[in-house]
């Protein structure tokens, strides 16, 4: 049972009942969910916008067994009631703010999120600065700086790099004394990768592997964070140097790669790796939250690094925010906050 009763018995939820385009997508109103063990209830201030929401939303990344169904993987809110603990378990307090991965149900007035997988707002700031946090920043952690911490001189290739995981990329390499390099694919936004610390390429105008090549005379980059997938496959391996690694999260150009020269894997000893986030267990997420927590919240505390917020939408009009990221012509996070508190 909850340790505080709720205050509302509905709320307002984005729900669709087929895949299809953004307009499948309305809201309904909904009872209000009740924390099971380890869980908390947030009540929703703000709730981030990714991609993996619009291949869902389409039918093509359909959430893991157990997980909520509906729509939304980052949330920024109120603690109003908490399950029983598990056993060593710390709980957020009641009344405390914080942004946490969901595992879906983001996009509501209220949230169920497994209670490890919470963390406080960093110092100074508020729900919608908070809510841009989570997905990017346990992806961007999980990948690039897990098992252990990069060293500094790295030099990383970031792909995307005026996406919310791009900037994002960008300056926690910076901040751990990496080089960061960024493809992105305007002048705009490749002026947006410079202003964040990267050497910018834009993708549309050149070859990203041989400009790279110019930019690291000829050395490569230790690590590429990846998120086009086949399209770019052989020209990352092209990219890195030996002993190097490419890190695929998202395969926006594609699951296959039919030239790829797979020669220089073994001879210069490289590493293929990916990972997806949501399909991992409260155990992995919630050590991704630890490290976290020590590791980055004090950097965002001091404004070292922060969050670029793109759009902010109501909920109601949860259709543009989709397509606003559809579009792709954005530059940091899309956010959604509720059209009136509840």
């Amino acid at each position: 049972m909850p340790t505080q009763s709720l205050p509302h018995a509905t709320m307002q939820a984005v729900c669709y009942t087929q895949p299809g385009a953004a307009e499948v997508m309305h809201l309904e109103s909904l009872p209000v969910p009740q924390p099971g063990r380890g869980e908390v209830l947030v009540r929703v201030l703000a709730a981030g916008v990714n991609r993996p929401d619009l291949m869902q939303r389409q039918g093509l990344y359909p959430p893991p067994p157990g997980a909520n169904p509906r729509l939304g993987l980052e949330v920024a809110g109120e603690v109003i009631a908490t399950g029983p603990a598990l056993e060593g378990q710390h709980m957020p307090a009641l009344g405390s703010r914080v942004c946490a991965l969901a595992n879906g149900g983001g996009y509501a007035t209220y949230c169920l999120v497994p209670a490890g997988q919470c963390l406080p707002w960093p110092e100074g700031f508020d729900a919608i600065q908070a809510a841009a946090l989570p997905e990017t920043y346990f992806t961007v952690w999980s990948n690039l700086f897990m098992p252990t911490i990069m060293a500094p001189g790295t030099r990383v290739l970031i792909h995307g790099g005026a996406s919310g995981i791009g900037t994002t990329a960008i300056q926690l390499v910076k901040a751990f004394g990496g080089h960061p390099f960024a493809t992105a694919g305007s002048t705009e936004k490749c002026a947006l990768c410079t202003s964040l610390g990267a050497k910018a390429i834009n993708y549309k105008e050149e070859d990203f592997a041989e400009r790279l090549h110019t930019l690291t005379q000829g050395r490569g980059v230790n690590l590429i964070l990846d998120m086009i997938g086949g399209a770019y496959l052989d020209r990352n391996l092209k990219s890195l140097s030996p002993d190097g690694r490419l890190v695929i999260i998202a395969l926006q150009g594609g699951a296959k790669a039919e030239k790829a020269d797979l020669a220089r894997i073994m001879t210069r000893r490289l590493t293929v790796t990916g990972s997806t986030l949501r399909a991992r267990d409260a155990t992995a997420k919630g050590r991704i939250a630890r490290q976290l927590q020590e590791h980055v919240w004090p950097l965002l505390a001091e404004g070292q690094v922060r969050p670029l917020i793109h759009a902010v939408f109501p909920l109601s009009q949860v259709v543009a925010a989709h397509k606003a990221l559809e579009e792709g012509q954005h530059c940091g996070k899309i956010i959604l906050v509720p059209d009136h508190t509840q």
